[in-house]
Parts: structure tokens; sequence; C-alpha cells
């Protein structure tokens, strides 16, 4: 049902080719790495938000009724989690290709860069996509949504943010492996976390 909903992507990337274009007449690609770092990890935040934040705005009345009786709790949420998994990643390569474009490509280290971008995709699937179904049982989902998610991803975007700083400034990787392993151990939690949490969700 997910694959069917080629609104959500359109929307979302109309919103980060617009951000990217006014940045790009903003700076002119005369820009600081703190702040093409920052910029960037804006953009990803938001079009995480955007992605995950419908996860389960159509899961009500008839509809949660008819997946409850067919879905197990896990083979639902999983389906859900890898969706937008899939989805932010792609939005997220998107964003990278045309932002470097149109900003400048300072990356000294892409390897780096690129784990530390799957690794943040997958810790905000998994924390958006619960935070989602906790929103979806009040009635404004979007605010809560967003008073919800916030103080979650923070522990996620500070790793993230510090990381792909030294990934920008080519040093080695000895100084990142410690972040690294703090950021996998991050998600992990968040993963666990969310498994064992969406199945009280779902029999509410």
């Amino acid at each position: 049902m997910e694959f069917r909903q080629k609104a959500s992507l359109g929307g979302v990337l109309v919103y980060v080719i617009a951000t990217i274009f006014i940045s790009a007449l903003t700076f002119n690609k005369i820009i600081a790495p703190a702040v093409w770092n920052a910029l960037f990890w804006i953009i990803f935040l938001f079009s995480a938000i955007t992605i995950c934040g419908k996860s389960f705005t159509k899961e009500s009345g008839g509809a949660a009724l008819h997946n409850y009786v067919i879905y197990k709790p896990l083979t639902f949420f999983a389906s859900k989690l890898i969706y937008n998994f899939i989805f932010l990643l792609t939005i997220s390569l998107i964003t990278l290709f045309f932002y470097s474009w149109f900003i400048g490509y300072l990356i000294s280290n892409f390897t780096l860069f690129g784990i530390v971008l799957v690794l943040a995709c997958l810790g905000f699937s998994a924390i958006l996509t619960l935070m989602s179904a906790i929103a979806s049982k009040t009635d404004n989902t979007n605010t809560m949504m967003s008073i919800l998610s916030f103080p979650v991803l923070i522990p996620v975007l500070i790793l993230v943010l510090r990381i792909s700083k030294q990934a920008i400034d080519g040093l080695s990787w000895s100084v990142s492996t410690d972040f690294l392993l703090i950021l996998i151990s991050v998600n992990a939690i968040c993963i666990v976390l969310s498994i064992l949490l969406f199945p009280y969700l779902w029999r509410a």
C-alpha cells in the first residue's frame, strides 16, 4: 500500500529541491564545512519526519481492523520500518546528489559519510515509525509526532553530526570508530525497543 503513495515522494522531493535551491542562491557555493554539514542534516531531519510521520495516518477505522485481523504485529511493524528505511535512504541519496551539485561537494571520506548516512536512515526510521504509531492514537497527529520524536532523535542526531563532520574533514578512521560503535549500539537499542513496544500499541 505504501508504494502506491506517489504523492508522498513528490512532496518530499519538492521540499528537498526547493530548500537546496534557496540555499544555493544564498551561499553561492561559498560555505564553511560545519555549515554545509548542519544544513544537510537539517534537510534530512525534516524529510525523515515528513516521510515517517505518515506511516500510520491511514491506519484507522476499517483499515486498522483489517490489518489487525490479517497481520501479526511484528510483521506489520517490520514492513513499515523497512519501507521507511528504503524510502528515506532513497530520498537521502537524491538529496546528497543535488546538495553536492548546487552547494558544493566537501566530503573528504565518502565511505565514512555513506556509512553514517545509512545508519542515520536506519535509526531515524526505527524511532519515527514507532513515534508515528503512538501519535496516530491522538487527535493531533502531526503536532504530537514532532513533540514526541525530537527528544528521542537528539542522541542519534548528535552522533551523526559529529561523525559526518569528521568525514568531511577527512580525519582517520580511528577517530570515528568509537562514535560509529556508539551509533550502531543506539540504533540497535532503538530497533529492539520499537519491536518490543509496538505490540502493545497494536492491541490498543
